[in-house]
Order: C-alpha cells, then sequence, then structure tokens
C-alpha cells in the first residue's frame, strides 16, 4: 500500500512537469513572436536608458549587471530563451560596473538618479485597482500633475514619478544620495493617507463572507476599537464584579487576566473566597493615562466618548504596497514586458481607463503602446517629499513615545543590549522560516539577516546561519546575492528592525502565521520572552 502511494506521488510529480513544460513551450514561442514587434522594442529600449536591465528565463533571471541598448540586445536575449525584462528604479553612470562587492558610497557615487516606483500588490486584483485609484489621487493632492501608470502583468499596479520631479538637494541631502529612504518614506506615507478611505471602499465591494473566504481573517478580526484620543487599536479586557457570600462585601476589579482564580475576601474578619457575580469588557489604551488619574489607562468603561468601534477590512490583508521594491539594486517588471505565469503584457494604461480595465487588456497581441515615463516637472514633487518626510519624522517620534511609554525611558530597543538569546527563545514565525521557502524567500532572507543582527548575533554566526538556512530552499538562492546582502546589512550604523508581523507582505505572504501574534515584532516578542524568564 505504502509502494503504490509513493508511485501514485512520482507519477503526479511528472504529470506536473509535463504541464509546466507544455505552459513554458507556450510561452516561449509567443515570446519570439511579441518580442520581434519594433514597437514593443521601443518601448523596452527607451525605458532602459541608464537602467540595470536583467533578462527572466522563464525559470529564472539571467546575469548581473546587464543592460540593453538595441534591438538585436532584446532578440539576443529572447532567442536565447529570455521570457520577461525587469529594470530597476534607480538610474547609473553605467549600468555595467555595478558589482555585489562594491560599497555604499561607490553605489552612491556610479548611481545618478532614481525613480519613484509605486507597486500595488493584491491578491485581488479589483482590490489592487481600488488602491490605485485611490494613490493617484493622493499624488495629485500632493501637487503630483504627471505619473506614469501601468499593469503589472499579473493582479497589481506599478506607478512611477519620474526623478526630475524632485529637488537636487532637500534639508541638506543630495537627492541621487536619497534612495532608497525617500521613495520608501512616500510609500508609506501613501498608504497611511489612503488606509481609511481604501477600507471603506473595500467594504463597499465584498460582503463579509466573501472577505473572509479570501482572506484568513475572522469575524472578529474585522471589528476595530480605536483610541479617538492617539489614534491607537484598542486593547480588551474585562471587569469582574465580586461578591463574599458570607459577609457581602462587594469588589470590582479591572483587567483580569485568570476570572476563575479564586480570591479571598478583603475584609479582615472574614475569610471567605469571593464569587464572580458580573464580568464584562471593555477597551483600554496602553498609550493613554486617565485624564485624572495617571496611574491608570484610560478605558472606555470610564470615558466611553473617548473609543470609536467600527467595521473595517485592514487594507494590509487585502492588498499594499510593496515597500521591498524600494531597496538598493532591486528590479521590477519593464513596461511592455510578458509575465511569465500569464502570458499577458505589462501595459501603460490612462487614468480614465483605470476603473474599466480589466485582464483582457493586457492581451500582448493587442496592446496599444504609450509612453510610460512620465514628463514631469522641476521640483513637481517637492510637496510630496516635505509631507512624506515630515509624517515620517513624526511618526517615529510617536513610535519613540509609546516604546518608553511601554518599556521605560530607558528601554528603547536601541538602548537594549540584547545577549544569551537562543534559537529556542525565537518566535514560532521565524522558527518556520528557518525551515525554508519555495517562494519569496528574499523576503525571507530580508527577515532572517535582520532579525539575527538586532539580536546581536555576529556576522559570522549569521553567515552560518543563513547558509543553513539557503541549504533548504526550492531553489536556493544565488550565494552571491545572500553575501551581498549580509555584507550590506552589516555595514549600516544603524540596526533595521525585521518588518512588523502586521505587514503581510512578508509574514503572512510566506505562510509563516495564520493570525497576527500578540507582538508587533519578533524583536519585540524575543524580548518579551526575555524579560519573563528574568533574563533582560
Amino acid at each position: 500500500m505504502v509502494e503504490e502511494t509513493k508511485k501514485e506521488e512520482e507519477k503526479r510529480i511528472e504529470v506536473k512537469k509535463e504541464e509546466m513544460s507544455e505552459k513554458e513551450k507556450r510561452v516561449r514561442a509567443l515570446t519570439k513572436l511579441y518580442y520581434s514587434n519594433p514597437l514593443v522594442q521601443k518601448e523596452l529600449i527607451e525605458f532602459s536608458s541608464g537602467r540595470e536591465v536583467v533578462p527572466r528565463y522563464f525559470e529564472g533571471f539571467g546575469r548581473r549587471p546587464d543592460m540593453i541598448q538595441y534591438a538585436s540586445d532584446i532578440m539576443g536575449l529572447v532567442n536565447k530563451g529570455a521570457t520577461s525584462f525587469h529594470s530597476s528604479e534607480e538610474i547609473w553612470m553605467d549600468p555595467l560596473s555595478l558589482a555585489t562587492d562594491m560599497t555604499p558610497q561607490q553605489v552612491k557615487d556610479l548611481r545618478k538618479s532614481w525613480d519613484l516606483l509605486i507597486d500595488v500588490d493584491s491578491p485581488f486584483f479589483d482590490c489592487s485597482k481600488i488602491a490605485t485609484e485611490l494613490l493617484i489621487a493622493a499624488l495629485e493632492q500632493h501637487g503630483i500633475k504627471n505619473y506614469g501608470l501601468k499593469f503589472s502583468g499579473s493582479k497589481g499596479m506599478h506607478i512611477i514619478v519620474s526623478g526630475k520631479a524632485f529637488p537636487d538637494e532637500y534639508e541638506g541631502i543630495k537627492m541621487k544620495e536619497a534612495f532608497p529612504e525617500w521613495p520608501r518614506a512616500i510609500s508609506e506615507f501613501l498608504m497611511s493617507h489612503i488606509k481609511r478611505e481604501y477600507n471603506s471602499r473595500v467594504g463597499m465591494i465584498l460582503g463579509e463572507k466573501e472577505v473572509l473566504a479570501r482572506t484568513k481573517l475572522k469575524k472578529e478580526d474585522l471589528n476595530k476599537t480605536v483610541c479617538k484620543n492617539c489614534g491607537s487599536d484598542a486593547k480588551l479586557a474585562l471587569i469582574i464584579r465580586y461578591l463574599c457570600p458570607m459577609c457581602g462585601m462587594k469588589l470590582n476589579r479591572k483587567e483580569v487576566k485568570s476570572p476563575n482564580r479564586k480570591i479571598r475576601c478583603l475584609s479582615g474578619k472574614c475569610g471567605g473566597l469571593l464569587d464572580v457575580e458580573e464580568s464584562k469588557e471593555y477597551y483600554f489604551c496602553e498609550n493613554c493615562k486617565d485624564f485624572e488619574n495617571e496611574k491608570i489607562s484610560l478605558d472606555s468603561d470610564k470615558n466611553p466618548e473617548m473609543f470609536e468601534q467600527f467595521r473595517e477590512i485592514p487594507a494590509e490583508e487585502i492588498a499594499n504596497l510593496d515597500l521591498v521594491l524600494v531597496a538598493p539594486r532591486h528590479l521590477f517588471r519593464m513596461p511592455y514586458s510578458l509575465h511569465e505565469k500569464t502570458a499577458l503584457a505589462s501595459v501603460v494604461i490612462l487614468k480614465e481607463e483605470l476603473k474599466n480595465f480589466n485582464l483582457m487588456d493586457a492581451d500582448p497581441l493587442k496592446a496599444k503602446f504609450r509612453k510610460y515615463m512620465p514628463n514631469n516637472e522641476k521640483d513637481e514633487a517637492r510637496r510630496l517629499l516635505s509631507a512624506a518626510l515630515e509624517w515620517k519624522k513624526n511618526r517615529a517620534v510617536i513610535e519613540k513615545d509609546n516604546d518608553s511609554k511601554k518599556y521605560g525611558e530607558n528601554r528603547v530597543y536601541d538602548e537594549i543590549k540584547v545577549t544569551g538569546v537562543t534559537e529556542d527563545m525565537f518566535p514560532e514565525a521565524i522558527k518556520k522560516l528557518m525551515k525554508g521557502l519555495q517562494e519569496g524567500k528574499k523576503r525571507g532572507l530580508f527577515i532572517l539577516i535582520n532579525f539575527l543582527r538586532c539580536l546581536n548575533f555576529s556576522e559570522d554566526y549569521v553567515n552560518i546561519k543563513v547558509k543553513e538556512w539557503n541549504e533548504k530552499n526550492e531553489p536556493p538562492l544565488k550565494e552571491g546575492y545572500i553575501k551581498s546582502q549580509i555584507e550590506w546589512t552589516f555595514r549600516q550604523k544603524k540596526k533595521i528592525m525585521p518588518p512588523n508581523y502586521a505587514n503581510a507582505n512578508f509574514y503572512k505572504d510566506l505562510g509563516l502565521i495564520e493570525k497576527l501574534p500578540d507582538a508587533k515584532n519578533p524583536i519585540v516578542e524575543v524580548l518579551r520572552n526575555m524579560r519573563r524568564a528574568g533574563k533582560l
């Protein structure tokens, strides 16, 4: 019986390989016809000027660095098996001079400019369109008159603003040296700007059943209660009313973690055990104190007017801004490049076409050809940049203040000297990650490297653990890529926290968690466990 099961499994694997092979044959047959079109070649060549361009050969990317200048370059790569073309957001003096062992300063010296590329990535195309529409409106509200919009080739959209729109220098920082800090701040700011409206719009088109079917959310996850004083999510707790059956004394207690635990009567002459007479839920804010008594938290029992309840579909559960794209030498699909999984083209569309755009409009043999790169005016993005950087500063102050309230002034993360962490203390998400990945390996690498570095593991240890992890990946990442990422991380003066659990681009999308843990971040989870164990 075991032998039969094994043979059936081997047969299924062979059938899958044959199916993949047929799909690959169809895509490869399409590529030669499609990329021989002079209009496709023209768009690829014009957009590639000054960029690193890397072909994908269905199963993986080609060598780096590389670039294209002529139609013969494109067809030469296609004849070798290239199915799509990917380019950098950054504009280089000489893309072919790039190397994985370059120092950050050498990279800055070689970088000529960069473009703002916002990737709206959702597993649901209708939600991607809503997010894109709101992002475009947000850009226009902040003075951006010109932008390029294209279909990603799968289920998302790419919005681009030319580097020409940004000031050459702002607050003493040169534009060409402000990558990825400026575009990352702008992406985060825009996501925050549209979040509430996006949640409302998605909630209007999706019923509760469909939302729950599309995601791993539960009904209770759709109900939100926030503190109106600071805007933070409120925490749920219990108020327990106790009664002593012997002397009749009554006692109210808040934030009771174990309501079933027996409590002795507080009356000096009575030795009875209190019974639970009544219990009710209430909300409290971890960040705000009661207006009259600063020793206790602000709560809905005493100040119900300071808490707002509403039904919300979290944006991060449905559509995201993929901040992974905002990274040095990261590549994105070029305009009019094909997509291997869908065989659709990454076509450029107009704002007016967005609402009614459907996947059939990306048929590569029926594509309309338009220029993707917008002709931005000088300093067109100054107001957007100013608003984003100011928002980023304020957010950093709020987060630091929240950390100070939670852990005390001397317990802010950067000041904690973490030592003695062992692998058994790692959160479940990290333990699951370390078993290897089939997809999303670069994101997994980003999590793992920064998680280990923030816990003060040595560079040698990180190299060893990452190598062990990579051997479990199917297929593994290239050693040169891993080496460059570790070296770059350890060259930074400041440690970079791994992404928060709420960032659906990472843990949920990689299958590392099913629901959000109580802790905000895997580092916070480790520190919390160490404090409970008296090791911190």
